[in-house]
């Protein structure tokens, strides 16, 4: 339902602003072309190859089409293997109801992947892994090609003490376990708060995950299952590391007939444990302590830049510090997750976590190259610029550069 209202908004959105987003964007001009205008004009980069990812599979497909199409181009998209039934889906409804000449779905796995690269495409569009990011960006390279990554990223939420708990855990858990068991590019990696406070936010995250899917979880109709055998096992390999399943603090229970873990919490895991340097994309929330808030922001920021950082605090100093001090693709404040329904907010990684970014008419954008125009006319001309360049001619330039306007009327 969420895959289809986000998709049906962007369509809507799409729809409504387009005139304006295609309107040439009048600048000013300079002294040196008087009399002259320009406008910066968006046209379509031409022919855009979009491979999308597993977990978000219908809005993480559609979305990106919906920029090319609205952009002016003729796109190809390449769904996941890992869910083929969506695969399927999209490959019936484009062929269906859209011009195949113009937008097409190609199904497949690696190998149709592959061959996908080894073409020459105007743009690539791609969602997933950092490792798989790699492999589009060199294969890119070779033709010069310009893409956009939507990759992962360690998503930090630093806690402070002063704030409503029940609030802030039902929000974390929204943001972990609610969504997709935590297999979301956006959701909360780990979480950072003082050694004073961390019982507290453990005790509260017990009471409100309770709330959520009962005194036993392994029951539950609103727990997600893991994707498929191979992500469980990735996962349980996280949790079963010597140095790890000690500390576990909540949960741990997995079913692998069902491919269900349950939501797991972990106290101050070592810094060079696997859990801490992958991407987690599951149900383990790791929480590490500090002994004052602010030391939190120097281990966010002695990590790779993550696809989204989190604060929860009711301090406007340590709100103001956290958005100056810490880079990331994006933030929310006091909440999870919920940025990327605002359409005016470009969604997008940084460094590690990714480059470009879409959304709303940054959708647009990402599939237009912006073409500068300079009108003039032939109605007047200055001679400083063509040979010979007398003593006289120069004067004008050097007044130019010099800020000089008595020099420039006198020249």
């Amino acid at each position: 339902m969420m895959q289809i209202s986000l998709v049906r908004g962007a369509c809507d959105l799409a729809i409504k602003e387009l005139n304006q987003w295609m309107k040439p964007e009048k600048v000013e001009t300079s002294f040196s072309t008087f009399p002259s205008s320009a406008e910066i004009v968006p046209e379509p980069l031409g022919v855009a190859l979009i491979i999308s990812t597993w977990n978000f599979p219908f809005s993480l497909s559609v979305e990106p089409v919906i920029g090319a199409i609205a952009a002016g181009n003729a796109a190809v998209l390449k769904p996941s293997e890992i869910s083929p039934a969506t695969s399927s889906l999209l490959a019936k409804l484009f062929s269906e109801y859209l011009d195949e000449s113009a937008i097409r779905v190609i199904e497949g796995s690696v190998p149709e992947t592959s061959a996908l690269l080894d073409q020459k495409w105007d743009k690539i569009f791609y969602t997933g892994s950092g490792k798989v990011g790699r492999i589009v960006m060199t294969a890119a390279a070779k033709h010069l090609t310009p893409v956009t990554l939507e990759l992962g990223g360690k998503c930090p939420a630093i806690v402070d003490s002063n704030i409503n708990l029940t609030m802030a855990a039902s929000r974390i858990i929204a943001g972990k376990w609610s969504c997709n068991s935590g297999q979301v590019c956006v959701g909360v990696d780990y979480i950072i708060t003082t050694k004073e406070f961390a019982p507290k936010l453990i005790d509260a995250l017990r009471e409100e995950l309770e709330k959520f899917f009962g005194k036993d979880p392994m029951q539950s109709k609103d727990m997600s299952r893991i994707v498929n055998s191979f992500h469980f096992n990735r996962l349980l390999n996280l949790l079963n590391e010597d140095k790890v399943s000690d500390k576990i603090v909540l949960g741990g229970q997995r079913d692998e007939n069902k491919l269900v873990i349950t939501p797991t919490i972990l106290l101050d895991v070592p810094s060079d444990a696997a859990i801490m340097q992958e991407d987690i994309f599951g149900p383990l929330l790791p929480i590490l302590t500090v002994y004052k808030l602010e030391d939190g922001f120097e281990v966010i920021k002695s990590r790779p830049k993550p696809l989204t950082a989190y604060c929860f605090t009711d301090n406007e100093q340590v709100k103001k510090a956290f958005v100056e001090n810490v880079s990331a693709g994006g933030m929310a404040i006091n909440d999870t997750i919920l940025h990327l329904t605002v359409s005016g907010l470009p969604f997008g990684g940084v460094g590690e976590s990714g480059m470009g970014s879409y959304h709303g008419k940054f959708s647009f954008d990402t599939f237009s190259h912006k073409k500068g125009v300079l009108y003039r006319s032939f109605a007047s001309d200055s001679d400083v610029r063509y040979p010979l360049y007398t003593p006289k001619k120069l004067k004008i330039p050097r007044a130019l550069i010099g800020g000089d306007i008595i020099g420039l009327i006198l020249a």
